[in-house]
Order: C-alpha cells, then structure tokens, then sequence
C-alpha cells in the first residue's frame, strides 16, 4: 500500500453542515486585520485594536478603541477621534474596496456620530500617539436592516499651515448587524485527523501469543505526553470537531498496551520487548473520551493513497477488492476500541487533490463524499455569496 507519509497536525475546516462550531467573533470572520502603518493620504495614522461586542444587538453598547499617531511633522490641534457609520455593504465587491482603502482620508466615511461619544485631544505632537476608546449604544448608530456595515474611526483637527478642521486620518473597520435571530446559521465543522504512519508489521513473534513486532519505538514518542497525537488529542477534545481516525493507528496502538517487540539494532540480535503499555493505555483511554458523542469517520484501514491507487494501482489484481476489504474492517476497529459507531462513508485524498479516476476508486469501497481542495472546482470563483460546502458530482456522489 501506498500511504501518507506526512502525518497531519493541522485540521481541515469545511462548511460542511456536519457539526456546530461557536462561531468566530465576527470582527475576525468579517474583517481583514486593518494595517496600522500610517496611511500615504494622512498626516495621522489611525489604528482599530478592538471592537466589542463584535456583532452588537440591540441595547448593547459598542466600543472601540486603538491609537492615534502623529505621523506629520506638524502639531495637530483641536483634535478629535468620532466614528462614522458607513452604508450597508451587501457585496463582497464593497467589502473588498473598503478594506483596500481603509486609511484613504480621501474617500466617503459615511455619518458622524453624535460629537458627545467622540475623544478630545488639545494637541498631537509629531511622533506621538495617543490610546482612544470609544462608547455608543448600538441603538444610536442608526443601523436598518442585517448586514455589515462600514465603520471608520476618524480624527479630525487643524495644523498650523492648515488652520481650519479637517479629516487628518482614518480607519475602516466592518460592523456586523443582525438584532435579531437568525432563521437558518451557518453551520461548519473542523476535520480533526488522528493519522500517522505505518508502524506495526505483518510479522508476529514465534511464541503461542503471536506478539506482534513493529518497526520501531517511534509510535511511543507520539502518543507520549507532548507529543504529536498526544497534543492532537488534548487540543480537539473541548473543541466541536470531526474526527477523522485512521483504524491502524488505533490498532497499533492497542497492540502497544500488552506485549510488544521492536527488532534489535542489528539484524542477527534479537527482538526487544517494548515497554510503553502503560502509555498506549492512557492514550486511548484520552481518546475514548475526546470522541464521545462527536462525529467520528473511519477511514479505510492503513489510510491507502487513493490517489496513487487510482492512478497506478488498478492494474494490480485485487487492490480494489483490498480497498474494500480495508473500509469494511474500519468501522468495527473503531467501534471496539473507542466504543463509538464511526462513519465509513467519507474518502480523503491526499491533500483533497481528485479528479475523475480517484473519485472513481474512492466511491469503490462504498464511500459517497470525498473530501477534496477547494480550488478543484472553478465555479463559485466570482460569486457574491458563499456556497456551501457539499457539491453534487454526478453518480450519486458528493464532493466536500
């Protein structure tokens, strides 16, 4: 079998309606992170740190705060940080504009807010910043219907060769407004493997108990505090994820918890016996607890390249007939080790790469979803919305 031979620590996020996540604060999900170098169009650089509640309902009382620096060679006076409520942007289109221009002293800032929520400075030396927070009930800003909206923070105020009021610097942030409940909200889910290589052989000792012999004491280090499944474990359980578990791995390392051996350094020495069954326990005691009542998918025991058998594997005799066999052992794996009843509908690609011969062996085994890269399909490019995850591909199959 071809296999994966990098072992994955970082998940995969899909809008995939599988499981709830708490959503991201909606100042990150909405909003690109405001450079805070000055602007080439003011003499003030203007920086948004914070926005809190990041998508206010009604009655709240939104504050922002940030720094203002003189980045002039003038004193500034008479200065003054308001914000400004921009029109409602509905397009994806007026969002990006807004956030390539978000220092641009010269384009539309949209209403001033009442002066009395605003913050005075007598004088702004050149170099000099100053921190600003800003309070005002959400119902003041005059929000009308669901949506984002532009916010900037602005500061006005008069230089010695410009002694009049005027707008010296600025910043856009976005505004999330939806006072009421949502009818339907997103869903998403987070893929969260527990994958690694191949560890244990198909060699067992010559004694009654058949011991089985792994290559090597590398699995010990991974499952060992701190290390790399160890972290996987401890960082997913309070998390809403998809675990996504290679059976062989559970297998190796139930094996791991009675006796063991690992060759010796040299080929005429003797196999050694293992000694970390009380670490592979603690392991999958963690991971019992970590998938309880959360979604779980199988893969096809030993986590086959699908890609590499679709490309180069269909030839040999059988190999789609050991696909088969490696799915159908996958749920009864994880069903007896981790007492949960996985999914064995899913098939993932190396890196979410298909086309037309991979999705073909994928669905071979009795997969129905195959989870693939977002690039993979053109349409959707230029749309003003976000499409959800599941796309139909013909033959009664659903990439993700």
């Amino acid at each position: 079998w071809l296999r994966r031979t990098g072992a994955v620590l970082a998940g995969t996020p899909l809008l995939a309606g599988l499981l709830q996540l708490p959503a991201a604060s909606p100042v990150e999900a909405a909003a690109p992170a405001a450079p805070k170098a000055a602007s080439d169009d003011g003499s003030v650089a203007v920086s948004v740190d914070s926005l809190t509640p990041g998508a206010p309902a009604e009655g709240d009382t939104v504050t922002v705060t940030g720094t203002v620096t003189n980045t002039g060679k003038k004193a500034v006076t008479k200065a003054a940080v308001g914000l400004r409520v921009g029109p409602l942007m509905d397009t994806r289109s007026s969002i990006d504009t807004v956030a390539k221009n978000s220092g641009d002293v010269d384009g539309p800032v949209g209403s001033e807010i009442d002066d009395k929520y605003s913050e005075k400075f007598s004088k702004l030396a050149p170099g000099v910043s100053q921190p600003y927070t800003l309070s005002v009930p959400a119902d003041e800003l005059d929000l009308g219907q669901d949506g984002v909206y532009d916010l900037s923070v602005t500061l006005t105020g008069e230089t010695s060769d410009q002694p009049w009021e005027q707008t010296l610097g600025v910043r856009h942030t976005f505004l999330p407004w939806q006072p009421d409940e949502a009818d339907t909200k997103t869903r998403t889910t987070f893929m969260w493997p527990l994958i690694s290589t191949v560890h244990m052989t198909a060699e067992t000792g010559s004694d009654e108990e058949q011991t089985p012999v792994f290559l090597d004491d590398e699995l010990a280090a991974e499952i060992s505090p701190g290390g790399r499944l160890d972290r996987m474990v401890a960082l997913g359980r309070d998390l809403d994820v998809t675990w996504v578990i290679d059976p062989d791995l559970l297998a190796s390392v139930e094996a791991m918890t009675t006796r063991y051996e690992i060759p010796g350094e040299n080929a005429d020495d003797k196999n050694a016996v293992g000694g970390h069954q009380e670490v592979a326990k603690r392991w999958l005691t963690e991971v019992q607890r970590a998938v309880a009542d959360k979604e779980v998918v199988a893969l096809p025991f030993g986590d086959p390249d699908l890609a590499s058998l679709a490309h180069h594997g269909t030839s040999v005799t059988g190999s789609l007939r050991h696909l088969k066999e490696a799915t159908d052992v996958a749920s009864g794996t994880v069903e007896s080790i981790l007492h949960v009843k996985p999914s064995t509908d899913f098939a993932w690609p190396v890196e979410g790469a298909v086309d037309p011969s991979i999705v073909k062996v994928s669905t071979s085994a009795g997969a129905d979803k195959v989870i693939a890269r977002g690039d993979t399909f053109e349409g959707g490019r230029d749309l003003t919305y976000t499409p959800t995850a599941p796309r139909p591909i013909g033959g009664g199959t659903t990439a993700v």
